[in-house]
């Protein structure tokens, strides 16, 4: 049976309906025309695991389907073949990551796979193409130049995650404004100084929800200090 049939197995239309709702899938929405079928997170993973061998062409047919599942699920694949593979592969699928940015189209296959393949990628390399992205003008390419930075933070290395985050300061998008509050905020975990250093330079011109996000684990009364310095 083809990972396809197993996924239209799995379907749930109550959950797919929930799903069209959450992901903005109406016209003038960030994802319009997405199509859900219903398959939660675990699913998804467990069959990512099973089909970890699937083959490159194949995957592509993934990432290239009209269902959004079916993007996610061909997305962790990669991730998954990644974390196994030799220099060689991790290239390609390093490669075929950046090839098909049109279909990493919706925050979640954004946010569970960048960092895994791009941050994983870049974490000894130049990152002169994070910059690039970052100044783009599509929502998630963006997206993916900020959380990409995940995998940088979590090894310690805070090189680029302020000044991506600075490129960004004035984005229009309210889930760039929250992927960034969220960077800088896993970047204070590791160095809390130089976060306040950012914020205390730039929280003015901040939209309202990135220093929001940024802050959420400081102590309720500094808290409260940034919040009311906001207003």
């Amino acid at each position: 049976m083809s990972i396809q049939k197993q996924m239209q197995q799995l379907a749930d239309p109550v959950y797919a309906s929930h799903n069209q709702r959450f992901f903005k899938t109406c016209k003038g929405e960030y994802g319009y025309g997405d199509v859900f079928i219903g398959i939660r997170m675990p699913g998804l993973r467990k069959l990512a695991k099973e089909y970890i061998a699937l083959s490159i062409a194949d995957i592509r047919k993934l990432v290239k389907s009209e269902i959004h599942e079916e993007r996610l699920v061909g997305l962790l694949i990669l991730v998954n073949q990644y974390k196994q593979a030799d220099d060689k592969y991790k290239n390609k699928v390093y490669d075929f990551y950046l090839k098909h940015f049109k279909y990493i189209n919706n925050w979640d296959l954004v946010d569970v796979t960048c960092p895994h393949i791009v941050g994983a990628h870049l974490l000894n390399r130049n990152r002169k193409i994070l910059y690039s992205w970052a100044r783009s003008k599509h929502l998630w390419t963006k997206r993916i130049a900020i959380v990409s930075n995940w995998w940088f933070i979590r090894h310690g290395d805070l090189n680029d995650v302020f000044k991506i985050s600075k490129i960004l300061l004035h984005d229009e998008h309210d889930l760039i404004h929250k992927a960034v509050g969220w960077m800088l905020r896993e970047a204070g975990k590791k160095d809390l100084k130089l976060l306040e250093v950012f914020l205390k330079q730039h929280y003015q011109e901040m939209p309202r929800t990135m220093p929001r996000y940024s802050i959420e684990k400081f102590p309720e009364r500094k808290r409260q200090k940034y919040l009311k310095g906001m207003t």
